[in-house]
């Protein structure tokens, strides 16, 4: 039996076998991500929030997940019944794919590519896609304009989270996700993480994920007062479903890298305590917080604010960031905070 799993059969079991782990691990933690989210809001605006299915209204998500696979599938009249579903397919997929290379512990990674943050960027880069997709084969001119404000708004902000991550590779001289989080590994724990010497990029970059995952206040492509519900709203039962799979799965992926890029994936914040999986899931769990905290306390900004965040003051700072980083990894300034790769850590 050992021999099998060396052959190439083997190694494709071992490799289906962790990319169906890792996919029902976040679908089941999804439902109480969405479950906590409500409770948040709920807390917040002085509500009790889910309280009937399940014990404290624990399975409340599951319940509104069986309420959508059994609801009719309703297509209009007029839409390109093939684009129609196929949008909703590239939105759940490309925000599934994107976990490979996200490395949850030292070595528990189901591709440790060298590239990693290349391949996020070409696969998150197709989730527009799916958003566009869903507005025109509606064939409706109210999904169309959510999609083409959603397209503009996310195509912006990916310009400003490129940046950013651009001074972090810069400081660590790598492109692979494993290597940024062990170039954060140092003598004073959670002084040693790259939030610290990258601090103005980490508020940057929370609220250019924010807006990327069309997050409060930052949803304007799906504020109802404004577009019906914007790009989706044609949209009913499982295929609605998957948009909203896709766009939480995304806010969770965007926590996740936000905890592997600022503040150490799996590492101890303390020196000493051992280093592992809970310190990752504990930091992505805590920036999910920070993210429902935002949506039921921060007031929706107008797009055309929003827009003018994005061009004309994260665009600059970012890319001036960029260059600032740079001469501070060439010359070795503030101790070699900024070159990483020269110092092992």
């Amino acid at each position: 039996m050992d021999g099998f799993f060396d052959t190439g059969l083997g190694i494709f079991v071992i490799i289906l076998a962790q990319c169906l782990l890792v996919t029902v691990l976040i679908l089941v933690s999804l439902a109480f991500l969405m479950y906590a989210d409500r409770k948040i809001w709920a807390a917040v605006q002085i509500r009790r929030g889910p309280n009937v299915v399940g014990p404290w209204g624990l399975m409340q998500s599951f319940a509104d997940f069986l309420k959508y696979i059994v609801k009719e599938v309703v297509v209009p009249s007029g839409a390109d019944k093939f684009v129609f579903f196929m949008a909703p397919m590239i939105s759940f997929i490309t925000s599934l794919i994107v976990w490979a290379v996200v490395p949850f512990g030292d070595g528990w990674v189901i591709s440790d590519l060298n590239v990693g943050i290349l391949f996020i960027f070409a696969i998150s880069s197709l989730e527009v896609y799916g958003v566009i997709m869903g507005g025109w084969a509606s064939n409706s001119k109210y999904p169309f304009l959510g999609s083409l404000r959603s397209a503009a708004q996310m195509i912006s902000y990916e310009v400003s989270i490129g940046l950013i991550i651009v001074g972090v590779l810069i400081s660590t001289g790598s492109l692979n996700l494993s290597q940024i989080v062990r170039a954060q590994d140092g003598d004073f724990g959670f002084f040693s993480w790259y939030w610290l010497p990258h601090l103005p990029m980490v508020f940057l970059f929370f609220i250019s994920a924010l807006a990327e995952t069309n997050r409060p206040p930052f949803d304007l492509p799906e504020a109802e007062s404004e577009l019906v519900a914007g790009y989706q709203v044609e949209y009913s039962s499982t295929p609605f479903l998957l948009f909203m799979i896709g766009e939480l799965m995304a806010v969770v992926f965007m926590c996740a890298l936000m905890s592997i890029l600022f503040f150490g994936g799996w590492l101890s914040p303390i020196p000493g305590l051992p280093d592992g999986l809970f310190w990752m899931v504990l930091k992505m769990g805590f920036f999910f917080f920070i993210f429902s905290m935002v949506k039921a306390i921060v007031p929706r900004y107008r797009y055309d604010q929003l827009m003018r965040i994005g061009w004309k003051f994260f665009l600059p700072f970012s890319l001036a960031w960029v260059v600032i980083v740079g001469l501070m990894a060439h010359y070795g300034w503030f101790w070699g905070a900024y070159q990483r790769w020269a110092i092992g850590g």
